[in-house]
């Protein structure tokens, strides 16, 4: 027995007891948050100004949303789709390097996927494979980290998806998995840093050939926890006298954004438009700004939201928004009563790494390495242990 269950169940007991007092506190902090979303609802540009002094002045640091022109408790109906439209996703996966094992490598591996609304044509994929070795594995801070090699991989998604898109008949719409906004880069680590505005520059040149052919992209935040609304709430119902203090200033703490738009939103539509105010979101000018939104894509009784994430030439441009939006209540009632973009389901499967990928990599490294007289590293004794103990176990 690896857990001490005995102590795991006086633990969950505790926890039940404590549980119906934290759903009633959650849900008073939730009803104050829905009222200050409410009246606020037209007050957009005190608050858009509110927000960007408070930025400035106060918490350079302030992740939240930024009000636009839309009221923020509007919402938006369920566009008409073009007869003809080109749909495009792509996900990516990854080996990272095991310092246990015989031979010392990585992988990106980017699947895509490709499909034509109005033609009879099956979806078609694509898969790009990128092994690292010998000095790949390495940058100037030392070995390539699972962070970077994210990075690595999230380029990689634009990438393919900018290089299918040209080909592409038009309109054309693309979208990830995950947020638009890439994170990186400890402000303390000098080379950490300058490694993450390598991998963000060639990001932004992959966003920056998508915008030049006009295609629309997103990335798909499927059961988002984020507070980004939220926390501007918090930001209008702090006093001017108290906003030295607003890094510390909580009122609505643990409530969501999901928990706000929930009933606000009818299957099928989406939320107001908002600009994303972040320490990061500033590497992202001009038509690259980020925005988002929050979409149901759950059916009438059962709403289930997402956030979507999109540049500023899809944002502010209509007819882009609209062919989005439509095309991701459509892919995600493809999936029944469990809603999530059908092709980025696809490019999942494609782009899915597993253990016996992993381990045939293994053996075409080790297969080389003696077919040209070299000799090749053992498991450590740790690794060697665990292939014994086998794989059911937690990753730790």
């Amino acid at each position: 027995m690896s857990l001490d269950f005995q102590s795991i169940r006086q633990q969950v007991k505790q926890l039940g007891k404590t549980a119906v007092i934290r759903e009633q506190q959650l849900r008073k902090i939730q009803e104050l948050a829905i009222e200050i979303l409410a009246s606020n609802d037209q007050n957009l540009d005190n608050l858009h100004q509110k927000v960007k002094d408070v930025a400035r002045n106060y918490e350079p640091s302030l992740r939240c949303a930024l009000p636009l022109k839309e009221a923020l408790t509007a919402s938006f109906p369920l566009p008409e789709l073009p007869a003809e439209m080109t749909v495009l996703a792509a996900d990516g996966s990854q080996i990272t390097p095991n310092r246990h094992a015989e031979v010392t490598f990585a992988v990106i591996n980017v699947g895509a996927i490709q499909m034509r609304r109005g033609s009879s044509d099956p979806p078609s994929t694509t898969t790009v494979s990128q092994l690292l070795y010998d000095d790949q594995l390495y940058t100037s801070s030392g070995t390539n980290t699972e962070a970077r090699l994210a990075l690595m991989r999230d380029q990689g998604e634009r990438t393919i998806l900018a290089e299918l898109a040209r080909e592409a008949p038009p309109p054309v719409v693309t979208f990830t998995d995950g947020p638009m906004e890439l994170w990186g880069g400890k402000s303390g680590d000098s080379q950490e840093m300058v490694e993450f505005q390598k991998s963000l520059k060639d990001y932004l040149n992959a966003l920056t050939n998508l915008h030049d052919m006009k295609v629309i992209t997103a990335g798909y935040v499927d059961k988002p926890s984020a507070n980004l609304v939220v926390r501007t709430l918090e930001v209008a119902m702090t006093p001017q006298s108290e906003l030295s203090e607003i890094k510390t200033i909580h009122p609505l703490n643990m409530v969501t954004d999901i928990a706000l738009y929930r009933d606000l939103l009818p299957a099928g539509e989406r939320s107001a438009l908002f600009a994303m105010q972040s320490q990061s979101a500033k590497s992202y000018v001009g038509p690259l700004a980020l925005h988002f939104f929050y979409l149901n894509v759950g059916r009438p009784g059962a709403p289930y939201l997402a956030r979507i994430e999109i540049p500023a030439w899809v944002a502010e441009n209509k007819s882009m928004l609209d062919n989005l939006h439509a095309t991701l209540i459509e892919q995600s009632r493809m999936m029944g009563t469990r809603p999530y973009p059908y092709l980025l389901h696809r490019a999942h499967e494609t782009a899915v790494v597993s253990f016996q990928d992993k381990d045939q990599v293994t053996q075409m490294i080790i297969q080389e390495l003696r077919a040209q007289g070299l000799g090749i590293g053992e498991l450590s004794s740790k690794q060697f242990a665990k292939q014994v103990e086998g794989r059911t176990r937690i990753k730790g």
